[in-house]
């Protein structure tokens, strides 16, 4: 899975160990923040809503991640 902005696919879906990183795996954050963190800013409304893939997966939608990424740059 892509590691860096860069390198995120234009289309698809990430789940959320690709956004704010799991340490165990070595898979490296995309937002530097925890997973309740995160998961508070999606339900205040700050981060992108989850779209459901299936009964026990969620994931969000690389664009949406991308232009997240941008606009915490641009702060």
């Amino acid at each position: 899975m892509a590691t860096s902005f860069n390198q995120l696919p234009e289309t698809g879906f990430l789940r959320i160990w690709h956004i704010v990183g799991n340490k165990k795996t070595n898979i490296p954050a995309l937002i530097p923040i925890s997973r309740t963190s995160f998961l508070n800013g999606v339900k205040s409304g700050k981060y992108p809503k989850p779209v459901k893939l299936g009964e026990r997966t969620t994931a969000w939608k690389v664009e949406d991640i991308r232009n997240l990424i941008m606009s915490i740059n641009q702060a």
